[in-house]
């Protein structure tokens, strides 16, 4: 038996200040504060690894895979090459090999087909098709038949699908008697292809198969007659297309747009923006100049510079100072945080980070969960003093980012702090 197989591949710098007089604490530290700005080209790169980094759209071959409980219906033209071997005519009755006729080396072919798909990897099908032959030795145009059924196996993961069928079925002729006049036999049939989903609706299919029927000659055995078919099918019961979302409306889908919710030109879907500082040219008051992206009017457009009050802010803040292992703020310490609620009254649009830090003396657990307390503690100061507290955000580093070394009173000192940073974000 000639077995036929296809394979298919699918492509598949602060300014500092002391606190706490030199007491060590970790469970015994006291905390000093500093406020740093961000670098406004570092966030300008920021900025661009994040545009890097937005989402691509989907991958051409994911587009359109198959679905569960999915129905195909379609078409197909091809070619069967009968085997010289294949019985398939009238016998006359006592003369088994009267009437038997050689059909020509291959024989067109069409048909219709109607498949169910329960799962997305396992189908069945039915499928009807004619093939006008002709004859070696003589004239005569036999129809060549087949009714048949089988089972799909398939890779249903991508658009590009390979599959193999295996089933059973007739194959029959139709013809004057003095040609081979008309038959019937079982035929068994295998093979595999691929289908290309044009996309929810349509695919087209390229099957290879063999067909085995009887040979001429009582218990000869089975002979093959190949078949090649190209098909056309429309897709049926999928779910319904998921819209392609375009929240800005301007044409380009969100996965491929970098500014989904702001309409503007392809390629990149943004609004124009000639200085290319993230802001669209009509918001921007300086639309050829870039803007500085320092915490301080980040929104307008324009380039500048921090003001001289957040510059004197910016650094360690001198004479904050706690009790002794708790979050409690000393008294001394409050010109220095009330001088902080005077700066951000005056730039109410700057936000904020305060974070605790302390030396590596005491448990490393405690000291973390010290250093948040004490910037909430410094967090809750502010608020009381009527800074909206969405423009604060806290955080307790406890030792791990020291500013000296840990081996002596005073650099153990110098790390027990309270660091401020302006947000660019």
């Amino acid at each position: 038996m000639l077995s036929l197989a296809v394979g298919v591949g699918v492509m598949l710098a602060p300014t500092r200040a002391h606190a706490g007089k030199g007491k060590t604490e970790g469970p015994k530290a006291s905390l000093e504060a500093s406020a740093s700005t961000d670098d406004g080209a570092s966030a300008n790169a920021d900025a661009s690894a994040s545009k890097q980094e937005r989402p691509k759209g989907e991958r051409w071959i994911d587009r359109y895979p198959p679905e569960p409980m999915m129905l195909e219906l379609g078409v197909w033209g091809g070619v069967l090459f009968p085997s010289p071997q294949l019985e398939l005519f009238e016998a006359e009755l006592g003369l088994p090999q009267q009437g038997r006729k050689q059909y020509g080396i291959l024989a067109p072919d069409v048909g219709l087909r109607l498949g169910f798909y329960p799962l997305r990897h396992f189908g069945i099908e039915a499928e009807g098709g004619v093939m006008p032959a002709s004859l070696r030795d003589q004239a005569g145009n036999p129809i060549i038949w087949a009714g048949r059924g089988h089972l799909v196996g398939q890779i249903g993961l991508w658009r590009l699908t390979p599959f193999i069928v295996a089933g059973a079925g007739a194959m029959g002729v139709a013809s004057p008697r003095a040609q081979v006049g008309s038959e019937a036999d079982i035929a068994i049939h295998f093979g595999a292809g691929l289908k290309f989903f044009i996309n929810y609706w349509l695919l087209l299919r390229l099957d290879i198969r063999d067909n085995l029927t009887n040979r001429v000659g009582v218990g000869e055995g089975v002979t093959h007659s190949p078949e090649i078919l190209l098909g056309l099918s429309v897709t049926l019961n999928r779910k319904s297309e998921k819209p392609v979302r375009d929240r800005d409306h301007d044409g380009i889908p969100d996965n491929e747009d970098q500014c989904p919710t702001e309409p503007g030109p392809a390629p990149t879907g943004c609004p124009p923006d000639a200085d290319q500082d993230e802001i669209p040219d009509e918001l921007d008051k300086c639309p050829d100049e870039p803007e500085t992206k320092n915490g301080f009017d980040d929104d307008d457009g324009c380039p500048d510079v921090v003001p001289n009050e957040f510059a004197d802010l910016a650094g360690i803040l001198k004479g904050i100072n706690f009790d002794s292992d708790k979050d409690v703020i000393k008294k001394d310490s409050k010109p220095i945080l009330d001088r902080a609620v005077e700066v951000l009254q005056m730039y109410p649009q700057v936000r904020v980070e305060i974070s605790g830090h302390t030396d590596s003396n005491g448990g490393y657990e405690h000291n973390v969960d010290l250093s948040q307390r004490r910037s909430a503690a410094v967090k809750r100061y502010l608020v009381d003093a009527g800074i909206d507290e969405s423009r604060i955000e806290t955080r307790g580093a406890g030792p791990n980012e020291p500013i000296d070394t840990n081996d002596t009173a005073a650099g153990r000192a110098e790390n027990r702090r309270i660091e401020v940073k302006i947000l660019t974000h």
